[in-house]
């Protein structure tokens, strides 16, 4: 049914994804997910500084203001265009934030 080369593929990259923290039935950025609205935010949020989260909280109520400012840090190779792309990776319709974990260091 399956081959030798999908089975001997699947057991080598079994542990490889497993220390990666990948599963297929999770959304990878569920643990980055806030409700600034309700002043919910993930646990990671409050690992943080008192500095870094003022930042987060900044970034979702002001993207007007921050997607202006460039960052300098070198995170262009992740796509990112301004300090706003390094606080949040996603504003969604539902009023939900994807964090990006840049700014939790």
């Amino acid at each position: 049914m399956y081959s030798r080369r999908s089975l001997l593929t699947g057991f080598l990259l079994a542990p490889l994804l497993a220390a990666c923290g990948w599963s297929p039935a999770k959304d990878r950025h569920d643990e980055l997910i806030a409700w600034p609205a309700q002043d919910r935010w993930p646990a990671i949020f409050y690992q943080a500084s008192p500095e870094a989260q003022e930042a987060y909280r900044y970034a979702v109520t002001h993207p007007e203001i921050l997607q202006y400012f460039p960052c300098y840090c070198g995170c262009v190779e992740w796509g990112h265009r301004s300090v706003l792309d390094c606080s949040v990776r996603e504003f969604r319709a539902d009023g939900s934030v994807v964090l990006d974990s840049m700014t939790f260091g």
